[in-house]
Parts: structure tokens; sequence; C-alpha cells
């Protein structure tokens, strides 16, 4: 499913942005969505949207990975400025290799990393190539 599937409010029925999609979206509109990378693989579906409170952006999206219904699947911390929103499909597009992301650092569902810890964040944002933070 899809944020055009998700906007249950509306948000979208009359977007005329100009740009290559919705200039402002409803970040529960997007959980869900699937990403992919530039191979076309796909890679799995963002589960949440991490939100910096001090500087008011968002910082990451939560990825899920592998698994079988949520059994065995790994999480990953995306940098948000490390997706590419893919109007075209309405998905997101990752530009990783798939066993790259294998090798990725990641956590379990019942064990979150402290994503305001500045050593994670580097290392994260090092992984990714992002420059947030």
């Amino acid at each position: 499913m899809n944020y055009l599937e998700r906007d249950t409010l509306g948000i979208y029925r009359k977007e005329k942005s100009g740009g290559p999609g919705p200039a402002l979206m409803g970040a529960d509109t997007l959980i869900g969505d699937d990403v992919y990378n530039l191979q076309d693989e796909k890679l799995g579906d963002i589960k949440e949207i991490m939100l910096d409170m001090s500087s008011g952006t968002v910082a990451y999206a939560v990825l899920s990975f592998g698994g079988l219904l949520t059994v065995g699947e790994k999480l990953f911390a995306v940098p948000w400025d490390a997706l590419k929103l893919d109007t075209v499909n309405k998905r997101f597009l990752l530009d990783v290799d798939k066993d790259n992301l294998k090798n990725a650092p990641g956590f379990d569902k019942d064990d979150w990393p402290d994503m305001a810890d500045q050593t994670w964040i580097n290392e994260i944002n090092s992984y990714y190539g992002s420059t947030l933070h």
C-alpha cells in the first residue's frame, strides 16, 4: 500500500505542488511505504518516522528488512536524506545494495538504540553518506 492509498483524510486529493510529489506529506501516510533500491529490488518498508524534536526535522525512517510477518526482521534507521520519493511507483528509493543492507548497522524491534547518542548518529550517517546532524 502506498501513501495515496493510506490518505484517509484527503491530504493529497487537491495536490498541485508542481514538483515531483507532494510538497508536504502526512507522516502516517508514509508508514508502510515500500523501499526499493536502484536495482529495483525490494528492501523492505517504512515502520516508523523519527523526528528530531530540537530541530523540528525528520531525522530517520525506520526500515524493516527480512523476516516473515515480523519474525526475524531487522530494523534499520535510514537517514531521511538518503531516501528519495519515487512518485511514478509511489514508493521510496534507497541507493544501497541488498547485501550491503544486510551488513548495515541495525537493531531488533525489542532493542532500539539510543538514537540521540552522537556515536550512534555518526555511525549511521557515515554508513549511508548522510549529512544530517
